[in-house]
């Protein structure tokens, strides 16, 4: 388990680094944004993916990896709009921003590690591809709860879900790395 944390905590330093970086170019200008604006972002990193996945030629230069960061940042986007709601304005400082980010990313690392002592490190043999699948799989079911106002009868809530799809991409951020 060490192992992995030394991992985890490389790759989302690295994302957490880009994430800083923009919120210097930008400010918190997606604030604005709802969080099923911030799914469908997502969802389109995701689908372009598995798409590079699919092809052999690609026209644009930016590979998965960057895509999996963009995942990672966009979702500790949604769980601090699911935290504190959309604004209509820009309504933070890059500090209150980094708090906020440093305590979503910490609260999944926590779930990370849990789950990881639960699955025995199953993730180590999965595929990139795979995980992939299962982000996808989890803004199918994130979109499907947002059709439904938040409610749930059995299962898992929004937050749980983009904590997953965050834990899916810093896997593969590994898988990719090594």
């Amino acid at each position: 388990m060490g192992h992995t944390e030394t991992q985890y905590l490389e790759a989302a330093t690295k994302c957490k680094a880009l994430f800083e970086k923009k919120m210097i170019d930008y400010g918190c200008a997606w604030r604005i944004l709802r969080p099923t604006s911030l799914t469908d972002q997502i969802f389109i990193k995701a689908q372009r993916i598995r798409t590079l996945q699919q092809l052999e030629a690609k026209k644009v230069d930016e590979g998965e990896e960057a895509e999996f960061i963009g995942i990672v940042n966009y979702s500790i986007m949604a769980l601090i709009q699911l935290e504190l709601g959309a604004a209509d304005q820009p309504d933070l400082s890059n500090a209150e921003v980094m708090q906020y980010y440093t305590k979503h990313a910490e609260e999944t690392q926590v779930l990370m590690e849990r789950k990881n002592h639960d699955y025995g490190e199953a993730w180590r043999d999965m595929r990139v591809s795979s995980l992939t699948d299962l982000i996808l799989q989890k803004l199918l079911r994130v979109k499907q709860i947002e059709n439904n106002k938040g409610k749930t009868i059995v299962s898992e809530g929004l937050e749980a879900n983009y904590q997953d799809m965050i834990n899916y991409a810093l896997f593969a951020l590994i898988h990719l790395n090594n």
